[in-house]
């Protein structure tokens, strides 16, 4: 943060808040009822929402994404670059931006790194519906891949549910490993034997073809479908996809996910609805949650950390 606001907020510049200040200012704690809410009133149509508009970047799979939204007093577009190959330059994959504005006079309000918001987020979304989804017994968690989204779901699923343990998988076994320590799990040599009896499994790869098989699953799993974000990427398969599957946005989900377009998979229900009480998930069935990450997410996470700003001002 640069410098504090002024009265005249017209002429004000925006706050500029750093990756180490979100961090600080943002909490699972706060974060989750707000993302609740706001998967709830998407569902419910109370939400100002466009579908992301995605371009591709020079180089292997990059892709810059704006993604707008307005609920309540949170009006913000994010901007986020996805480069894999930035893992071999010691940047992050993915880097985000917000710039959130007041909705009344669209004034901007604040312009800040994305990256931690971005990350428990993600992760937040999969813990509510993990929490509405699932009981409270302890459970196997297996995540497939090994980078910030692994880390930040390992943070958030284990805040809803107990975990018993926590099995990782990675094409790079080194990376896997290293994720491993990081969130008290074990590195797995290959997906499957990760997969294998999991409660619940994460999905968080760059991969474009399916990593996960549905032959894998053990009956009455429940899978958060978080990375291919193309139409023309996967990462479950058709028989993994056959489950019932819910989405955070069905819309999104049939017009931007590859897992749902490719396999022709029904969407059943959105996890808004769900979480409101108006849809009820039959018992005992293979859940896969397909998360593209809404706009109305991030809008109201960066009103969260700007408000928590301000008040200690």
């Amino acid at each position: 943060m640069i410098r504090p606001p002024i009265a005249n907020v017209a002429c004000d510049l925006p706050l500029l808040l750093d990756n180490d200040t979100v961090r600080r200012h943002l909490s699972l704690d706060a974060l989750l009822p707000a993302i609740e809410k706001a998967l709830i009133d998407l569902s419910a149509g109370r939400v100002v929402q466009p579908l992301r508009t995605v371009m591709e970047l020079p180089g292997r799979s990059s892709l810059l994404f704006v993604k707008p939204a307005l609920v309540g007093n949170a009006l913000a577009t994010k901007l986020i670059t996805q480069v894999p190959d930035n893992a071999a330059r010691g940047l992050p994959t993915m880097i985000a931006t917000v710039l959130l504005l007041d909705p009344d006079s669209g004034v901007p309000l604040a312009v800040m790194d994305a990256t931690w918001l971005t990350e428990l987020r993600t992760a937040a979304v999969s813990a509510v519906a993990t929490r509405v989804l699932r009981d409270s017994r302890p459970k196997r968690l297996a995540i497939l891949g090994s980078g910030a989204l692994a880390r930040s779901h390992a943070l958030a699923l284990s805040t809803v549910v107990p975990i018993s343990d926590i099995r990782v998988w990675s094409p790079t076994r080194a990376n896997a490993e290293r994720c491993a320590a990081d969130i008290d799990g074990t590195a797995c040599a290959d997906a499957e034997s990760a997969v294998r009896d999991a409660d619940v499994v994460v999905t968080v790869t760059n991969a474009s073809v399916p990593v996960l098989m549905g032959r894998w699953l053990k009956p009455g799993a429940l899978v958060h479908a978080v990375g291919a974000p193309r139409p023309g990427w996967r990462e479950l398969d058709d028989e993994a996809m056959a489950n019932y599957v819910i989405a955070d946005h069905r819309l999104a989900a049939e017009t931007e996910s590859g897992d749902v377009i490719l396999s022709g998979a029904r969407v059943q229900c959105e996890i808004g609805a769900v979480l409101a009480g108006k849809v009820a998930v039959p018992a005992g069935v293979t859940i896969i949650f397909k998360a593209l990450g809404q706009a109305v997410e991030d809008a109201v996470a960066a009103r969260l950390v700007y408000d928590a700003v301000t008040a200690v001002q």
